[in-house]
């Protein structure tokens, strides 16, 4: 999954910018429009103001893709009274040279307030987030057997013509252990995933954070939902065309990988890390929280116009964008 969509040159995420929006394989939030960078800024920036003035200050952004976040939010910043003398610089962790040029057309306007690292700095004030990161890393995936009443990892093998699904010998989790009433009745065959590099990732990165916000919004499961009848052959599934592909092997590279996360398991690694959980719960909530605030301040946010309403209705309708999305936000407090 990981060469799929990260290999130079040849994975998904690395031929084309184009493959967001209406005329790509899939939306985002900010296949919208701005406004999702404008509710975004208008929440975060009172964090910022919080921290006070410091060239340690950031705003640290990792999946970027072409910028075009980081560029509404910078842009939000700077319309919103007094954000745009805040003390802070936006930092993108990106390791592909390809998709930095790509941010760094999108974000020429911002030139010498955006910078680049390839991985997250040790030590950091300021808010670190995603949006639409986490899905697309690499997951283990596990089918049932019946027969054996254990959980078998599949891997991916070549036979010389194609790709296909291969059994390895891997030992699932402990914790996956299921009561018998469960196992007599659950399918073979039923497949689940798990995600253990997104747990580390956000464990660096909570780790990292020394005052400040951690957020991210992406397609979320809790745990209940990762075994979810409706789901039976798990949540990791492909996209081309803003359709789905059955074939998941068939055409690496060329199509969209994305699987559920999730955020239950999140929630307790950044605790454990020593973040407090500020909310976990379906992104139309969390929008709708920032909209009311936007209408007490409509001085600093601006006019609902007809646009931006339109936008707000797909970014919250659950046959949109709404219940499809989940955001988890943590806070390690000054």
């Amino acid at each position: 999954m990981e060469r799929s969509l990260y290999e130079p040159n040849l994975g998904y995420y690395e031929r084309t910018p184009k493959n967001i929006g209406r005329t790509g394989d899939f939306y985002t939030s900010v296949s919208v429009g701005p406004l999702f960078g404008d509710l975004v800024a208008f929440h975060i920036g009172p964090y910022l103001e919080r921290l006070g003035s410091s060239d340690s200050v950031r705003i640290v952004e990792i999946g970027a893709h072409e910028g075009r976040l980081a560029s509404d939010i910078l842009h939000a910043l700077d319309r919103y009274s007094g954000s745009s003398t805040l003390d802070f610089r936006y930092l993108i962790i990106e390791p592909s040279k390809t998709r930095r040029a790509w941010q760094a057309l999108t974000l020429q306007p911002f030139q010498g307030r955006v910078e680049w690292q390839e991985s997250l700095p040790d030590s950091l004030h300021g808010v670190i987030l995603s949006n639409e990161l986490l899905d697309a890393f690499p997951v283990e995936r596990w089918r049932w057997s019946a027969a054996q009443r254990r959980w078998i990892q599949l891997g991916v093998d070549w036979d010389g013509t194609s790709f296909h699904w291969a059994n390895l010998q891997t030992q699932a989790p402990a914790h996956w252990d299921l009561p018998d009433s469960l196992t007599q009745i659950l399918p073979d065959g039923f497949v689940r995933e798990d995600n253990p590099t997104a747990r580390r990732w956000w464990n660096q990165a909570a780790q990292s954070l020394k005052a400040g916000l951690l957020l991210t919004c992406d397609y979320g499961s809790t745990p209940d939902a990762l075994l979810d009848p409706y789901r039976p052959q798990g949540s990791l599934r492909g996209y081309r065309r803003h359709q789905h592909v059955e074939s998941l092997l068939e055409t690496p590279g060329d199509i969209d990988l994305t699987a559920n996360v999730d955020f239950s398991s999140l929630r307790l690694v950044g605790e454990h890390a020593g973040l407090n959980t500020v909310f976990n719960d379906f992104q139309r909530n969390f929008l709708m929280t920032i909209f009311a605030q936007t209408v007490n301040k409509s001085d600093l946010f601006g006019p609902w116009t007809a646009a931006r309403t339109k936008a707000f209705q797909t970014l919250t309708h659950p046959q949109h964008l709404g219940h499809a999305f989940r955001t988890l936000i943590q806070e390690r407090r000054i």
